[in-house]
């Protein structure tokens, strides 16, 4: 297993942050793609095949939340896995986020163990216990 993620968060420094949380996770990926907010992720998708997607809520230009609709609303993308990783998690939210598709939701800061978890749930794969 080796996967194309895709991180989009405002802020470089947590999108550096779940980088090097994936690698201390040991979580096998080809590729890993950036964006600032949901408009750059979604011109990255349009180029990019992308097997799971790690996103923040709260960005400028174009929210996580715009952004999950848009790709529920295509053909082609409705089926990537989508992680929220946010500081946001009241119940109803999280609720609200996974009527909108969204596959999983980890609250910051997020450890090597949610990760891990959390990627072998959706994508499959061997977990060394």
């Amino acid at each position: 297993m080796s996967l194309n993620i895709l991180i989009v968060d405002d802020s470089q420094i947590v999108r550096r942050v779940i980088k090097k949380t994936l690698d201390i996770a040991e979580i096998p990926y080809t590729e890993l793609h950036q964006a600032g907010n949901g408009k750059e992720a979604l011109d990255l998708l349009d180029k990019n095949w992308i097997d799971l997607v790690f996103t923040d809520i709260n960005m400028p230009i174009m929210g996580g939340v715009e952004m999950i609709k848009k790709l529920n609303a295509d053909e082609i993308l409705k089926d990537v896995p989508i992680v929220v990783v946010s500081t946001e998690g009241s119940a109803s939210r999280i609720d609200q986020l996974k009527k909108n598709g969204v596959s999983a939701y980890l609250r910051k800061p997020v450890t090597p163990e949610q990760l891990r978890d959390i990627v072998f749930d959706l994508i499959g794969g061997e977990q060394d216990e």
